[in-house]
């Protein structure tokens, strides 16, 4: 059997099997729309909380006015105790708590500084940030009002006590993620992870499936075998991956700064590597189930682990050594510095040759796992 006809066996085989139809076009088009929908508004807005206001002076109830006001927070109850507070915290009735301490009025006359003590649920970030952050500008507004006030009061002219309440001005100008949100953030980086995971179980599928049957697959040599697998899931994924580097950034509205050409060149090494790696899954496996189990079990250390949400320094050293085995570590951080921060090709020339490196050692030992099966396969070679 020639390689052109093996490559359209490939292909009639991946398309006549559901489960790696459905794994491979229902997985890739179901996560594009699916992941991206709970985060559609970008950031999390109106954070219940509750106020234990100790002080209950006037300027404290102003600052609960504003901490009301801000679009972050909205308080939804008034408690006399921190323990009343925190019994509405561990119930789920509030998200967040603000303490006005006892002197607060008092402290700000005199010129001190009052502490406010902000709580927030931390278990999820984006709640906790969130909360942070609109309590944290409240507070600020009010020391922002507190100083121009006592400035008027100094003999200051309104306009100069507006410019010289803070010794310091923010100018804020996000570089890599101008709406401030959370799609542009992370969802570039997990659509590079469930191209891999797919990818990866379509070819694991492909294999456990035929590996305890007779047909073209056992009548041709594993390199032959490998070779026109991989050509045939590069040809699908490179479709799937057009379409998440393009329609789907575009419907997001994500950065989309790279030239196709790059992105196709980092994209083969990847794509190889990791189809791969799923031959070599679908080989050493006894069920063809497990395939999609192992990749799914996998797929939240490679996450954490892959640098974009939690930082490479603050990892165990041997699991970043680990985690740099697999495709999409390094193609996390080239279709980042390329697509989303605009980096040129020589940017990502390290990654590149990483990819290389590991689209070489998976296909070896892919390679190794087919021949060392040749026992359920015919030994006839083409």
């Amino acid at each position: 059997m020639s390689l052109f006809k093996l490559i359209r066996a490939e292909l009639k085989a991946l398309f006549t099997n559901p489960v790696v139809t459905l794994t491979v076009f229902g997985g890739v088009v179901f996560y594009s729309f699916l992941y991206p929908l709970p985060y559609s508004h970008q950031t999390p807005t109106e954070q219940k909380i509750s106020v234990v206001n100790l002080d209950k002076s006037l300027t404290s109830f102003r600052l609960e006015r504003i901490v009301d006001a801000t679009p972050q927070v909205q308080v939804v109850q008034r408690d006399y105790t921190i323990e009343d507070a925190h019994q509405a915290f561990i119930k789920g009735e509030v998200s967040g708590i603000l303490v006005i301490p006892e002197h607060f009025y008092k402290d700000l006359m005199l010129g001190k500084s009052p502490t406010l003590s902000y709580a927030g649920d931390a278990s999820y970030f984006l709640v906790y940030g969130t909360i942070v952050e609109g309590l944290a500008q409240a507070g600020g507004t009010l020391a922002a009002q507190t100083t121009v006030t006592k400035l008027l009061i100094d003999g200051q002219p309104l306009a100069k006590a507006e410019d010289q309440y803070a010794a310091t001005k923010l100018n804020l100008k996000p570089t890599f993620n101008p709406r401030m949100g959370y799609v542009d953030y992370v969802v570039p980086a997990v659509f590079v992870l469930i191209l891999q995971q797919t990818l990866a179980m379509a070819a694991g599928l492909m294999v456990g499936t035929q590996k305890h049957g007779t047909g073209y697959w056992s009548h041709v040599s594993p390199a032959k075998l490998l070779a026109a697998r991989t050509l045939a899931l590069l040809a699908v994924y490179y479709l799937l991956s057009m379409y998440y580097f393009g329609a789907s950034f575009t419907m997001h509205g994500v950065n989309q700064l790279a030239h196709a050409t790059e992105l196709l060149a980092l994209l083969l090494p990847f794509l190889i590597a990791t189809s791969s790696i799923g031959i070599w899954l679908g080989a050493i496996t006894p069920r063809r189930e497990l395939v999609t189990l192992v990749v799914l079990i996998s797929s939240m250390p490679l996450v954490f682990s892959a640098g974009f949400i939690w930082p490479v320094e603050a990892i165990p050293r041997p699991i970043v050594w680990l985690s740099q085995l697999f495709p999409s570590t390094p193609a996390i951080k080239g279709f980042l510095t390329l697509n989303q921060m605009g980096g040129s090709w020589q940017s990502v020339s390290s990654n590149f040759s990483q990819l290389w490196l590991q689209s070489l050692a998976w296909t070896a030992i892919a390679y190794w796992s087919l021949a060392g099966k040749r026992s359920a396969i015919s030994p006839k070679h083409d």
